[in-house]
C-alpha cells in the first residue's frame, strides 16, 4: 500500500487515473482502503492523506481505437 497526499482540486477518480492509469475497478478499492473518504465530498481537501492499495491489473489501462486502416 502506498500513501499519497491530495493536490488542490483532486478527486478520487483523478488520483486513480494518475496512479493506476484507469478508474475501472480501482476507485472502489481506494474508497474501501480509506474509510470516511466519501464523506469529504467530490473535491478532496488539499494535503489529505490517501492510501492507495496494490491492485493487480487484469487488463491494459488503455486500449487503442483504430478508426481506419
Amino acid at each position: 500500500m502506498e500513501n499519497i497526499r491530495a493536490m488542490q482540486g483532486d478527486t478520487v477518480d483523478l488520483i486513480c487515473w494518475r496512479h493506476y492509469g484507469t478508474t475501472a475497478n480501482v476507485t472502489e478499492a481506494v474508497y474501501e482502503a480509506n474509510p470516511g473518504l466519501a464523506d469529504l465530498g467530490p473535491i478532496l481537501p488539499h494535503g489529505h492523506l490517501i492510501k492507495l492499495p496494490k491492485i493487480e491489473q487484469t487488463q491494459p489501462a488503455t486500449t487503442a481505437l483504430v478508426l481506419w486502416e
